[in-house]
């Protein structure tokens, strides 16, 4: 049986810090947390700035005639869009002249006519 002091002792013995100096110094602590941050600027915060600009770019770029998908999958064409409105006037129908105004902030992609059949 182990008396009280000896399991003191054993206690201290595996609690005293082994602490081996490391080449990068105190920064070499600091190195995973810097790297994980890099890491996660290029894997998720770019490529969503990035995204975020090319579809403002659509957005102000988008023109009357242009064939427009809605982010509740109706299909369109823009038929009145305006600079400084937030309205846009998207023409569903041909045959019956349908129209329905949505923010532009709704339109989802615009469709290239390479193709009527094509698949995005």
């Amino acid at each position: 049986m182990w008396s009280t002091s000896e399991s003191y002792l054993s206690i201290l013995l595996l609690a005293q810090d082994d602490t081996a100096t490391s080449p990068f110094g105190p920064i070499g602590s600091l190195l995973p947390f810097v790297m994980i941050a890099v890491l996660f600027y290029f894997m998720l915060i770019r490529p969503e700035r990035k995204k975020r600009a090319e579809t403002t770019s659509m957005l102000e770029n988008m023109k009357k005639n242009d064939r427009v998908v809605t982010i509740g999958g109706i299909h369109g064409v823009v038929v009145n869009v305006q600079k400084d409105s937030e309205d846009v006037t998207l023409r569903i129908d041909d045959s019956t002249n349908t129209k329905m105004r949505v923010l532009r902030s709704a339109i989802s992609r615009i469709v290239k006519d390479d193709g009527e059949g094509s698949q995005d």
